[in-house]
């Protein structure tokens, strides 16, 4: 992989990760961008505890242009976007419509492909190793800055779950605090900890899934499957066999898997409710330990995390989404329509050719 970092006209940084070590980048944004103006700011709720972004300037980003004006296709002519370049492998810039920025965190942008009408699914192995990197790259970098407490990285696919730019891309979100997410599986595991002298919660919890019927797809390295408690109609939970608190610590060996297990769990997804439906929408997300102090969570190392993705959709049957209504959305409290070893099943079932 070559990593090449440069500037947008607006100050941004843009990276590029390439397959070919003798790739040279050195085209100029010739826009005439002003320097992006946010404003950001994240507010703590006194009686939920958690926080929320404020965002105003994000009302007036780009949504859903016409795909010869997307502008996370390459420049082209005249015709120039937020990648100076005439092709890419992957790219990575901050973010022009940033939900965190400065002291509030950090958002940027990660293009998987240069083709505006490929999936993350149409990949190959190799363009989704070198993903990989640049995700680990990302969260190595970003964790480094003073202001940020945990990363985050995603993909969002389809218009359903509110995805405003049809190219394949994700983002990652550079947090100033812990999640709530986190915070909660966090205190799971030092309860469990607690309760058993010492045992890791999410150990025992994969162990469980490895010894049960809910299992998606399993190989060296890596393990897919519907957890007990999913709540959602299709999700599944990704795992390394060995447990690492981040991309960091994932060895050349997972590293080398990961693309083969994940194009094919990707490509189970679009194959759940048949060739003649639309892509399924879904949310890809990586849980990844955060870089800030534990106190809070008692007796509870960094190492006792454990790094996994999950995937899902809010597609529950052909023509059907799953909305958060009043119980969801009022309470937290999900009601799953699909059962998780039906849900295990079905994807079992849809193997891709």
């Amino acid at each position: 992989m070559k990593k090449t970092s440069t500037r947008l006209a607006d100050g941004r940084e843009l990276v590029y990760y390439d397959l070919r070590d003798d790739t040279v980048r050195d085209a100029v944004d010739r826009r005439p961008l002003e320097r992006t103006v946010t404003t950001s700011e994240v507010r703590r709720d006194p009686l939920l505890g958690d926080s929320v972004a404020i965002a105003s300037h994000r009302q007036g980003r780009t949504y859903h242009p016409p795909a010869d004006q997307c502008p996370l296709c390459p420049s082209d002519g005249e015709r120039l976007s937020e990648i100076p370049d005439s092709a890419y492998d992957v790219v990575v810039f901050e973010n022009r419509f940033p939900s965190l920025a400065g002291d509030s965190g950090r958002c940027e942008v990660v293009c998987f492909t240069s083709d505006h009408d490929a999936s993350f699914a149409d990949l190959s192995e190799e363009q989704a190793r070198l993903v990989l990197d640049a995700w680990t790259d990302r969260t190595s970098e970003l964790s480094h800055l003073p202001s940020v407490e945990q990363v985050f990285c995603f993909e969002n696919r389809g218009a359903e779950i509110g995805v405003t730019l049809g190219h394949p891309h994700g983002q990652i979100y550079a947090y100033p605090f812990t999640t709530p997410r986190t915070a909660l599986m966090l205190r799971s595991l030092a309860a469990h900890k607690d309760a058993t002298g010492g045992e890791n919660l999410f150990d025992a919890v994969l162990d469980e899934e490895l010894a049960g019927e809910r299992v998606v797809l399993e190989g060296e390295e890596w393990v897919a499957f519907v957890p007990y408690a999913a709540h959602w109609p299709y999700e599944v939970h990704l795992y390394p066999k060995r447990r690492v608190p981040d991309l960091l610590g994932l060895d050349e060996a997972a590293r080398t898997e990961f693309p083969k297990v994940y194009l094919e769990l990707l490509r189970r997804f679009d194959r759940i409710f048949g060739e003649t439906e639309p892509p399924t929408p879904y949310i890809a997300a990586w849980h990844q330990a955060p870089f800030g102090q534990l106190e809070e969570f008692e007796g509870v190392q960094r190492d006792d995390f454990a790094l996994h993705l999950e995937l899902f959709t809010i597609r529950r049957t052909s023509g059907k989404l799953k909305f958060l209504a009043g119980s969801e959305s009022g309470m937290n409290v999900f009601i799953n329509d699909v059962p998780p070893e039906r849900a295990a099943e079905r994807l079992r079932e849809v193997a891709s050719s």
